[in-house]
């Protein structure tokens, strides 16, 4: 029968370098068992820990983000043990680890303050960027950009629209379990993006202009800024966002994404977490019945209405406003 590795020192946690693992008294042989991984040169990951982050809960699977976070997370801790003080992770590592809406690249990547060397490793995209350009902070104990110089940073590869998502999930003001507002918990504020855009030049700066503008608190998710943008493009009304909605005595009835309060029109975007989770069906089951009850409107959407070949969403929230007294009609482009 195979021999089992014998157990790794248990100081050494899920992630560690080899120079920790060998002064811990690891041999080398050791360190090339199967249940070990080596995304970074001078790194080891357990096994286990590898399969669990691209592994869903049987109970309630994390969605695209909880997965790419996860992943992302794990490369960083790995890379983390052998970055060096001048090192700090930036671009899309960095904004994904810190909630932004964003998918990771191929590589990690790590940045240094010019004129030192960009870093050179195997998995690693490196850059240099001027220290005028950049504020560096510590989160979950690695070193990386902060969320308006990430933001900033990110123009030179992505689109305005991008940039508009990415920014609003930045300046999103979450809500706990109870619906309560968390100001603390927001990334950072718009007037933080703004430093970021006006702090010098750089790649992209004119599309960071453009995209200012248009960000908005109170955006939940990229279907959401997505709808917002298509709608403003079709010449809607500008909605309100992340609303409580309360019946005439002031009672909650819930809270919505996106608000038209002059036609009584509420406007839910839908995840597949509506789809799968029953607990949230439920609720917005009872919601949309107090809603119906109050005077609302409810339209519901999804992303084949944002972004499928279907009806649009712009045209169907249109049609809404339309049969609740909206008098700007007039056709789509």
């Amino acid at each position: 029968m195979p021999r089992h590795p014998s157990p790794l020192p248990s100081e050494l946690g899920d992630v560690f370098s080899v120079a920790d693992a060998l002064g811990a008294g690891v041999s080398r042989n050791r360190l090339r068992a199967k249940d070990v991984e080596a995304p970074f040169h001078g790194t080891r990951v357990k096994v286990a820990l590898v399969d669990s982050a691209a592994a869903p809960a049987a109970d309630a699977p994390p969605s695209r983000w909880d997965l790419a976070r996860r992943a992302e997370a794990q490369k960083a801790a790995a890379f983390g043990t052998v970055m060096t003080p001048p090192m700090f992770l930036a671009g899309r590592t960095a904004a994904v680890l810190q909630g932004g809406a964003i998918d990771p690249g191929p590589d990690l990547v790590v940045g240094v303050f010019a004129p030192s060397r960009a870093p050179r490793y195997a998995g690693v995209r490196g850059i240099k960027v001027s220290p005028t350009l950049a504020h560096v902070h510590t989160h979950n104990g690695l070193r990386m950009t902060t969320p308006a110089t990430t933001w900033a940073m990110l123009a030179g590869e992505l689109t305005v629209r991008e940039l508009v998502v990415l920014g609003d999930s930045i300046v999103r003001v979450p809500r706990d379990d109870r619906g309560v507002l968390q100001h603390h918990r927001a990334l950072a504020g718009i007037e933080q993006l703004h430093r970021a855009t006006h702090a010098g030049r750089r790649a992209g700066v004119g599309k960071l202009r453009e995209a200012l503008p248009l960000i908005r608190v109170g955006s939940a998710s990229p279907l959401e800024t997505e709808f917002r943008l298509d709608a403003m493009a079709a010449g809607l009304p500008d909605p309100e966002l992340d609303v409580e909605i309360r019946d005439r005595r002031g009672g909650l009835l819930g809270i919505s994404e996106v608000v038209y309060r002059s036609a009584k029109v509420v406007v839910e975007i839908e995840g597949d977490h509506h789809r799968t989770d029953r607990v949230q069906w439920n609720r917005d089951i009872h919601k949309y019945i107090a809603y119906a009850a109050a005077g609302w409107e409810v339209v519901r959407l999804t992303s084949a209405h944002i972004r499928g070949d279907g009806p649009r969403a712009a045209e169907i929230v249109r049609a809404a406003l339309l049969r609740r007294g909206w008098e700007r009609a007039f056709s789509l482009p």
